[in-house]
């Protein structure tokens, strides 16, 4: 690598490392200020940069906003949604995992995230321990990888035989048919990412303490088998992509359009309406003459270091 390459490399991984903590700040922010977040002194960042941030996050904050309605007619409708994120690591399925729940009741949105089966598990149908998390009526469901982990990298890594494998198709396109079935809405987003943008992340998330543990041995490896991940994904889209569960890929190169992309693409799959929510009265407190608060040892209190 020549010095004006390696020059671009470290500048792109700056980036990277400044859109993390750009989303920290997101994850915070309650006010919906968007000028607060654009606040960072005259000259430090271009007029366009500081525009498209600002598009950003007011996108961002209106579709959260219609998210809510979703959710308060999913709950009100008693509807049952499933919505699978899969794609490559550092792919931005998590990114996008948490601006949708960001600002959703946990009780009608939840996310779930399973790690590798244990022997127990193994020994069960392929499918079961899924079918454990599957929404109640007036739920949604999002699976931070989902039962795909067969098509994937069980696949690639070598964790499943031939005939697994080649069950897994026969039997995930019926088991879905019977999701949608029952009633559920199921919902299939695959995350791309270009081979140049995954490494970038990768180093980014090396140089950055707060997210090296999102690297596993497994990342790594997956890094290296890049091709045998694609040849994965190509048969996957294929053999699963049926009209009751299509598949719907995002280009997620750019996290922040990815997002809005998901979102919006999301909301508009359901014909969702506002729920007229009941005007709330904040209701007068009891005070007893015969009430006395005990006080509280000082040894109990946390230390006010800050």
């Amino acid at each position: 690598m020549n010095a004006p390459e390696h020059e671009d490399l470290v500048l792109r991984i700056q980036r990277e490392l400044m859109d993390g903590m750009e989303e920290e700040l997101e994850l915070e922010i309650e006010d919906r200020d968007v000028a607060l977040l654009l606040d960072q002194g005259e000259g430090e960042a271009p007029a366009l940069e500081r525009q498209s941030r600002q598009h950003y996050f007011r996108e961002l904050f209106r579709l959260q906003g219609e998210l809510v309605k979703l959710q308060d007619w999913v709950a009100h409708e008693r509807r049952r949604v499933v919505i699978l994120f899969e794609g490559r690591d550092a792919a931005g399925k998590g990114g996008v995992i948490k601006r949708i729940t960001q600002r959703l009741n946990p009780r009608v949105c939840r996310v779930v995230a399973l790690p590798a089966p244990n022997d127990r598990e193994r020994t069960q149908w392929y499918f079961q321990r899924y079918t454990a998390h599957l929404p109640a009526a007036g739920e949604m469901v999002l699976f931070d990888r989902s039962w795909y982990n067969r098509a994937g990298v069980e696949r690639v890594m070598g964790f499943c035989s031939d005939e697994e494998y080649e069950e897994f198709f026969r039997s995930a396109p019926e088991f879905e048919r019977m999701l949608v079935r029952s009633g559920i809405v199921l919902i299939k987003y695959w995350f791309s990412i270009t081979d140049d943008e995954q490494h970038l992340r990768f180093l980014s998330r090396i140089h950055d303490p707060l997210k090296q543990w999102k690297l596993s041995p497994m990342d790594l490896e997956s890094r290296r088998r890049w091709e045998g991940y694609t040849r994965a994904k190509e048969i996957m889209l294929e053999r699963t992509h049926i009209p009751e569960a299509p598949w719907w890929v995002v280009h997620a190169v750019d996290k922040k359009r990815a997002r809005l992309n998901c979102i919006s693409h999301l909301l508009s799959q359901f014909d969702y309406q506002e729920i007229e929510r009941a005007p709330i009265a904040l209701p007068a407190r009891v005070r007893n003459p015969d009430y006395l608060r005990q006080p509280v040892p000082a040894s109990m209190f946390v230390p006010e270091v800050f």
